[in-house]
């Protein structure tokens, strides 16, 4: 070797490392490796215990326990589902709305195998905490009268034919992607997906026995305020860890997610203020939560400043859809999916596409393309998942009706689901 060196030269010496570093495989970055498996596990604090308590705090004392139990069910659910086609399909190489089957049940993944920077075993996981979050999400919007198993049917049929594509369509260059959509860490994807499912089981099951009638308080409002704080923390995770990388982008996922939030729960409160009469720990919570979707598209493309207008907007449109558009629709929709993840979604979306200028301090659009443009390119990705979504939960729904029917007996609805459903009770009278 030293022999065929010397008669290469020292020109060809230095050639050496770089035609072996031309060579080489991919090798995942120990930063962003660490990086993303803090921000996944965030996401699945999200869901666990996040999104349980959360809506658990919303219910009424006896049903808090189904609450739970469907979240953690479901959440085990979808990964398996993920892990067995999910991932695959959602993000090997396919067609506009579906990926293949080239990594069914991990096939090809293997311990070296990476995306970007990190380990692919990572994106696997990562990827599917978004997945599980998402369906959780929906249960809060049939909750206190659907069926245990009728849940895991609809999460099945929902999880394979709506989540998926629109993940592919959105994440792995199909449909809108394509057509140059912007959303960064799941407006389309996760919010307004859920969103709308929520809305067409509320619709589907019909209201609560009483509703109208009856006072629905939330029973454990500390309950609500502990929920939300895990969600603000762990979407840091959801947020920052859409930039896939320990970047400056996904520094500024961060600090918009921070100053977007705080924005929406000062709009939120002082209009609930200014309306009612008093602030409330309920209305500073779902503020948080209204800031927390808005700014999901648009953390990683628009600048701070875009960032706390959205999220103003989004505090103040967040409680118009819990409070009059609620009202508007004459839907039962239990914890407000649709009012805050349906709305403030939808308009995190829209203002992603004015926003990400960079005359209003963004990264700045494709090449070519005008704020004119994506913004219609944003509101139609809106319109295609509220359609998509909406009609692959009408029969999600119908399906497990047929199989076990969707909605429990009214007798068993008075008398709560914890005990009907679970067998268990959460407090001890």
């Amino acid at each position: 070797m030293k022999k065929l060196l010397s008669m290469m030269g020292l020109g060809a010496v230095a050639l050496l490392p770089s035609l072996a570093m031309a060579a080489a495989p991919a090798v995942a970055n120990g930063a962003d490796n660490a990086f993303m498996m803090i921000c996944t596990a965030l996401v699945l604090f999200m869901t666990v215990p996040g999104v349980a308590l959360f809506y658990g705090g919303l219910l009424r004392s006896k049903n808090v326990l189904s609450m739970l139990t469907q979240v953690i069910v479901t959440f085990a659910l979808v990964c398996v589902l993920w892990i067995l086609y999910g991932y695959s399909l959602a993000f090997s190489e396919g067609n506009a709305f579906f990926g293949g089957f080239g990594n069914v049940m991990m096939k090809g993944i293997g311990l070296d195998s990476v995306t970007g920077t990190f380990s692919q075993m990572i994106h696997v996981a990562f990827q599917c905490s978004f997945a599980c979050i998402t369906v959780a999400l929906i249960v809060g919007g049939i909750a206190e009268r659907v069926r245990f198993s009728a849940v895991l049917i609809f999460t099945v049929i929902w999880l394979t034919f709506s989540y998926i594509p629109m993940a592919h369509m959105v994440w792995a260059g199909g449909f809108l992607a394509a057509d140059g959509a912007l959303d960064f860490a799941g407006g389309t994807v996760v919010h307004i997906n859920a969103a709308i499912a929520g809305l067409v089981g509320a619709y589907l099951l019909g209201k609560r026995a009483g509703f109208g009638k009856e006072a629905f308080k939330p029973h454990n409002l500390p309950m609500v305020f502990t929920g939300a704080s895990i969600l603000y923390v762990g979407w840091f995770g959801f947020n920052a860890g859409s930039a896939s990388a320990a970047s400056s982008i996904a520094a500024l996922a961060f600090l918009n997610t921070v100053i977007a939030t705080a924005g929406a729960i000062l709009s939120w409160t002082l209009v609930e203020w200014m309306v009612r009469g008093k602030p409330s720990l309920l209305g500073a919570s779902s503020g948080a939560i209204a800031g927390l979707v808005a700014i999901t598209p648009a953390c990683g493309t628009v600048g701070v400043g875009g960032a706390l207008i959205i999220g103003l907007v989004g505090g103040v449109t967040g409680l118009w859809g819990v409070v009059t558009l609620k009202k508007w629709l004459r839907v039962d929709d239990t914890c407000d999916v649709f009012g805050v993840h349906g709305v403030c979604g939808i308009v995190g979306c829209l203002l992603t596409g004015v926003f990400t200028s960079s005359s209003l301090g963004g990264v700045g659009y494709a090449e070519g393309v005008t704020m004119g443009h994506q913004v219609w390119v944003q509101f139609f990705s809106v319109c295609v998942t509220l359609v998509w979504s909406g009609v692959v939960a009408f029969i999600g729904y119908k399906v497990a009706d047929m199989i076990v029917g969707l909605r429990v007996p009214e007798e068993q609805e008075r008398e709560g689901l914890d005990v009907n459903s679970h067998g268990e009770n959460a407090y001890n009278q």
